[in-house]
């Protein structure tokens, strides 16, 4: 193994860390994860790691890593092609080996579409927050994007965003009953809060408290506000004391998908067994489906909703993302809102506590 690797969770990574921090990123796909916080009286990890780490399997290079967050050039499945380009499932970045460059930098040249992708993993002196910065140079054409962050709960999450236009589930059939994968909510259900989503079989599903629809797979996508100054993703864990945020500038990363896989396929290598699993992916795609489909005209980008853009090889794009915890006690609530304060931010909580984080919030601009 290289020089500054270590084997973690069966992957070559590097580590990266602070007072309050220790962060590992996989050379193979760039995943961040596992990181742990340090919140003086515990040490919490938030990220989800595949169960399958360890073995053999036969899959993209993407899913025998699987865990945390990563980066994908083009965000999803890329089944159809784009002109002559045909992109692996998220990309390039999600599959293939990055070079670090310098402390908590590493790089990667992209083949199938010409260019240079930057992601920096840094950390702050005190704070238990991860500053993730992905950068696009020299790149040009159409082209959608997304981190694809990952959280395991071990107990009940209270789930809550910024405000959003709408959301809507997933357009299509997500899971095929005759592969092995199974969904529950109503394909293609518009909806306007979390705790309201149509299911498949008439009832109600509250996507607001999870893990739940315990043997199903389902995503849904949160169409984002880009006139808000920040946007935000938490998760409230009352049992394990703490609550995850994650802040995003929605003139970048437009959208949120959200991923629920508990136990819905049983087809190799998920076999029944990844379960209580949260993908809380700040996007710019139109869901899941990849590049061709995000850059065409779609249900969304008809809405006035851009679901890709247009790259400028002389203008690098930056999508940068802050990750963090604080405590909580065992009766914390939902997460309200997330708004700017002196030196971080405040989370104001449902109950109608205040929570200051601190934060460096010009980093997402």
């Amino acid at each position: 193994m290289a020089k500054g690797l270590g084997n973690v969770f069966g992957q070559a990574s590097w580590k990266v860390a602070s007072d309050r921090v220790e962060a590992h990123i996989s050379q193979t796909g760039a995943q961040v994860g596992p990181v742990t916080f340090d919140l003086g009286d515990k040490k919490v990890q938030p990220f989800h790691i595949s169960p399958w780490h360890s073995e053999l399997i036969d899959a993209p290079s993407l899913i025998k890593v699987l865990r945390g967050d990563f980066f994908c050039l083009p965000f999803g499945l890329n089944e159809t092609a784009y002109g002559d380009e045909e992109h692996p499932v998220h990309g390039e970045t999600a599959n293939e080996v990055w070079t670090e460059v310098g402390a908590g930098t590493y790089e990667l040249r992209t083949r199938i579409r010409a260019g240079l992708v930057r992601r920096k993993v840094s950390l702050r002196s005190g704070e238990t927050n991860i500053y993730l910065s992905s950068a696009i140079v020299g790149m040009s054409g159409p082209m959608c994007f997304g981190n694809h962050a990952m959280l395991a709960f071990p107990s009940q999450g209270l789930v809550s965003a910024s405000s959003f236009m709408f959301g809507q589930v997933f357009p299509g059939e997500f899971e095929v009953p005759a592969a092995g994968g199974y969904s529950s909510l109503k394909e293609g259900e518009v909806f306007q809060r979390l705790e309201v989503v149509p299911m498949a079989n008439g009832s109600i599903a509250d996507l607001s408290t999870y893990p739940a629809r315990e043997g199903f797979e389902d995503l849904v996508m949160l169409v984002g506000d880009e006139s808000l100054p920040f946007a935000w993703n938490a998760v409230v864990f009352p049992q394990e004391g703490y609550l995850w945020f994650c802040l995003r500038n929605p003139k970048v990363l437009r959208h949120t998908v959200l991923w629920h896989s508990n136990g819905g396929r049983h087809y190799a290598p998920w076999n029944g067994r990844h379960r209580a699993v949260l993908g809380i992916e700040d996007v710019t795609a139109y869901f899941h489906y990849g590049l061709a489909e995000s850059c065409a005209p779609n249900p969304i980008s008809d809405q006035g909703f851009l679901t890709c853009v247009d790259l400028d090889p002389a203008v690098p794009l930056e999508a940068n993302t802050i990750m963090g915890v604080v405590r909580v006690d065992e009766n914390a609530e939902h997460v309200e809102d997330i708004v700017e304060a002196a030196g971080g931010v405040d989370i104001q909580m449902r109950s109608g506590e205040t929570i200051f984080a601190k934060v460096d919030l010009p980093f997402l601009k």
